[in-house]
């Protein structure tokens, strides 16, 4: 996948919405001309934990992956980032991994359909009626096809806290509706619609407001119609 630069509005940074005020502030140094000085490595550190999947290896650095992009990072000896180099180097991911496509906008009053299993998410406009879904399916650099769920025996089969990309997917298809009902399977950790309420509600907060129901279903064995039968119906008795 190929990301695109970092976009500028009279010459200024424009930051990813969902960032925090910290981590916008972050994000705007990065990219300041001349170069910032006295950057914390933590700060930086953790906008890269909002933005990308982090995995920190045994000596100390760090693999960061995002959009299919990935850097090696080395952790300084002192509190901020060590030199121009890395700060370029830093900046140079961010712009390369940037998303290549933003969804549209929600029209106002909106009232969705989120279908989520450790295969994909399907999203419906719920109040209309033949409505085709906008599938969303988590980006998969290395192409093997993997699922949300883990190989990893050592996890138990429940989800890894990666895959941020697809949240964030998710998220900004979401934004904007006036009403969000989620229909997943299975219950605890290993559900997909349980984990996507958790990162929704910690990372997405203005998403998360939105929720107004999250429905445990047999999706498998229910057709697209059927599917968006149910939420009508429950949006019907909500609002009687």
């Amino acid at each position: 996948m190929t990301g695109t630069p970092a976009k500028k509005h009279d010459g200024k940074v424009v930051t990813p919405p969902h960032l925090n005020g910290r981590h916008r502030h972050t994000y705007e140094a990065i990219f300041r001309h001349p170069t910032a000085h006295n950057l914390e490595w933590h700060d930086v550190r953790s906008l890269l934990a909002a933005l990308a999947d982090v995995a920190e290896g045994h000596n100390g650095s760090l693999q960061v992956t995002r959009n299919g992009q990935q850097v090696i990072l080395h952790a300084p000896k002192q509190k901020d980032v060590a030199t121009v180099e890395d700060l370029l180097a830093i900046r140079r991911f961010l712009e390369q991994s940037g998303e290549t496509a933003i969804p549209p906008p929600v029209a106002p009053g909106a009232h969705l359909l989120v279908v989520i299993d450790h295969h994909e998410a399907k999203i419906y406009r719920a109040e209309l009626h033949g409505a085709v879904p906008q599938q969303l399916v988590p980006y998969d650099p290395h192409g093997f096809g993997r699922h949300l769920r883990s190989e990893n025996p050592e996890s138990d089969g429940k989800r890894r806290p990666e895959q941020k990309s697809f949240y964030e997917a998710v998220a900004a298809t979401l934004r904007g509706a006036d009403e969000i009902l989620i229909f997943g399977s299975g219950t605890g950790e290993s559900s997909a619609m349980e984990q996507l309420l958790a990162d929704l509600k910690h990372n997405h907060s203005d998403v998360a407001k939105h929720i107004v129901g999250s429905i445990v279903v047999d999706e498998h064995h229910l057709t697209e119609g059927q599917l968006l039968v149910q939420a009508r119906e429950f949006y019907a008795t909500k609002g009687a």
